[in-house]
């Protein structure tokens, strides 16, 4: 059976609808265990509730295999500066000091001259997709 990735409906950032280059962010979670999905997932929202004081945030995705395996965000940055920041950010330092060591973390990074949602997805599933078979 083919991989089914799901995600969630695009979550506003402060930088929203602006012109102009963007940097997108895949983060890619493969957890020991899937009972640690209910606690990742919660922790993702609350991270999401916040997106709108990230300063230079688009917006953002979160993911997550049918099968619990695997689960992340594909996030849209005005620059790398922005992202930066957002990696500083205290709730996501606390949400990755908790995980840290329970499962694998990859990440991924590309520039675009605009931001097209459709065009965004499409690459970042195709690297998703791409990634489970490597």
């Amino acid at each position: 059976m083919p991989t089914k990735i799901l995600r969630s409906s695009w979550t506003s950032g402060s930088a929203s609808g602006r012109p102009g280059p963007v940097l997108v962010s895949i983060t890619d979670f493969a957890p020991r265990r899937i009972t640690d999905l209910p606690g990742i997932y919660r922790a993702a929202r609350r991270l999401a509730s916040g997106w709108q004081e990230l300063d230079g945030a688009h917006g953002m995705w979160l993911w997550a295999e049918r099968t619990g395996r695997r689960c992340g965000a594909v996030a849209v940055w005005r620059d790398h500066a922005a992202l930066r920041r957002f990696v500083g950010w205290p709730p996501h330092v606390e949400i990755m000091r908790a995980y840290h060591g329970r499962g694998e973390l990859t990440s991924a990074t590309w520039s675009s001259d605009t931001f097209h949602p459709g065009d965004v997805w499409a690459r970042a599933q195709a690297e998703l997709l791409a990634a489970r078979t490597t």
